[in-house]
């Protein structure tokens, strides 16, 4: 009896132990997120002009998404459905520049909750109820982040207490215009960028195009700069590092727009601890609104029951795991009123428009470029390509439906095909459905145009907000 008492004390002093040894070995997360960069547009997705070496190692070494789609293609909305773990009409900051409410909760603030020291520096685009979650922060005020919004991402880990683990939010505001990284290291010859077909492929475009990508080469620069700090404290094996972006990129037909150009993000998962074969790809279908669980399982955390997103974090122990058949996403107020909810299959995208007489020509900052001004050019002498014609074109299709295998560009509207009205039918359950479970609406007073959709130039309007959807008129 004293023997099996003996071994039964020895069994729970190993697993006390064994417990105490697992917390202390609690990972690191170092959050990285672009303003403005598309999916295809760096290096390890296929981008054969762009140089970014560091985050094509933290893909060669980690673990490369190949599906990974934002709830909105808009700065703010999508950065808020990340922290809060719900879709932006779900979170009441469905429209640019509406803050997160304070009765949300961010992820990092249940972490801070449960011991772990958390950060953010650069852009902040969350409103000031969430500073909350952090334990120390940049405002855009009190810190210089510098140009690209990266100046204090390496400073604030060297300042960190070394006694807890930890988790930093680093924002960039690279590649957000107006350009500032012309001068920065690698500048990039405008005859070699490529030039998508919904763009005039003209010499002004070209430049454009070379200015987003030096700035795309900066926040890489800074990537690499805090992969160099992890190293030099000597914690990089246990931190995990996620990159991506929070919509793409700046350009006609992108940003705002709830196509893969506007939703579908760059997404590198590096954790050498936990990947350990490096160099893995996965198809696995994942939304923004997937990190905030993910995250807390891989800290020990429970996540609230409000969130509306499924850990993914099997796919990081088995790429060809499936964890989602579908993902969602929506376009609502972003400088000119818009109402669009998009849900997307491995082979299927299928978009809902309620407000199809309105165009679909981007962001204001969009209207404004030298890549707008082509296009602008060729529509004036009638030289448009149907591609290039897209955001120009009113009335729009109430409906749209690509089959994305086939169409990776999604260029051809099939919904008005025989050939495809039982999947246009399956589509539409589906997006209605997710509509029904999370609270959507449609009001019939949104928010209107405080911009001019042709120059991008602020109107001489009262700028008061419409109903926001989520919300009952």
């Amino acid at each position: 009896m004293r023997s099996f008492v003996k071994h039964v004390l020895l069994i729970t002093c190993f697993y006390l132990f064994a417990g105490t040894a697992y917390a202390a070995e609690s990972p690191n997360f170092v959050f990285i997120i672009a303003d403005d960069i598309g999916w295809d547009d760096i290096g390890c997705y296929g981008n054969k002009v762009v140089k970014t070496p560091h985050i094509d190692r933290l893909a060669e070494e980690g673990m490369q998404f190949n599906n990974a789609f934002l709830t909105a293609s808009s700065c703010s909305p999508s950065r808020c459905s990340i922290i809060s773990g719900k879709y932006p009409h779900s979170n009441g900051a469905a429209e640019l520049h509406t803050p997160l409410p304070e009765s949300e909760i961010p992820f990092p603030l249940l972490l801070k909750q449960n011991g772990y020291y958390t950060a953010h520096a650069g852009k902040w685009h969350l409103g000031n109820f969430t500073h909350r979650a952090f334990d120390r922060y940049t405002d855009n005020n009190g810190y210089n982040n510098g140009d690209g919004g990266e100046a204090n991402w390496v400073k604030f880990l060297r300042e960190r207490p070394k006694d807890k683990p930890f988790f930093f939010w680093l924002a960039s505001l690279d590649a957000h215009r107006p350009w500032g990284a012309d001068t920065f290291q690698v500048t990039f010859d405008p005859q070699k960028v490529e030039v998508p077909v919904y763009f005039a492929d003209t010499e002004e475009t070209r430049q454009d195009i070379a200015s987003y990508y030096n700035e795309i080469a900066r926040f890489d620069y800074y990537v690499g700069k805090v992969r160099e700090e992890l190293e030099r404290q000597g914690i990089l094996e246990n931190t995990v590092i996620i990159v991506m972006s929070d919509n793409g990129s700046p350009f006609p037909r992108c940003k705002t727009r709830v196509y893969d150009s506007g939703m579908k993000t760059p997404f590198v998962v590096y954790w050498p601890e936990n990947i350990s074969t490096g160099g893995q790809k996965t198809e696995s279908l994942i939304s923004a609104v997937d990190i905030a669980p993910t995250i807390l399982e891989l800290a020990g955390v429970n996540a609230p029951d409000s969130y509306q997103g499924t850990s993914f974090s099997a796919v990081l122990n088995d790429p060809e795991k499936e964890v989602r058949k579908e993902v969602f996403s929506e376009h609502n107020w972003h400088d000119y009123e818009a109402h669009e909810r998009m849900v997307r299959t491995q082979k299927y995208l299928y978009v809902l428009n309620s407000r199809p007489a309105l165009a679909n020509g981007g962001p204001a900052d969009s209207k404004k470029s030298p890549t707008q001004h082509a296009l602008n050019m060729v529509r004036d002498e009638g030289r448009l390509t149907p591609a290039q014609a897209d955001i120009f074109v009113t009335p729009r299709p109430a409906e749209e439906l690509f089959d994305v295998e086939k169409d990776p560009l999604q260029l051809m509207n099939l919904a008005s095909l025989p050939d495809y009205q039982e999947v246009l039918s399956e589509m539409r359950t589906l997006l209605n459905n997710w509509r029904k479970e999370t609270g959507d609406t449609t009001p019939e007073h949104l928010t209107p145009d405080w911009y001019d959709r042709e120059t991008g130039g602020p109107l001489q309007v009262k700028r008061v907000r419409g109903t926001m959807p989520g919300q009952k008129e």
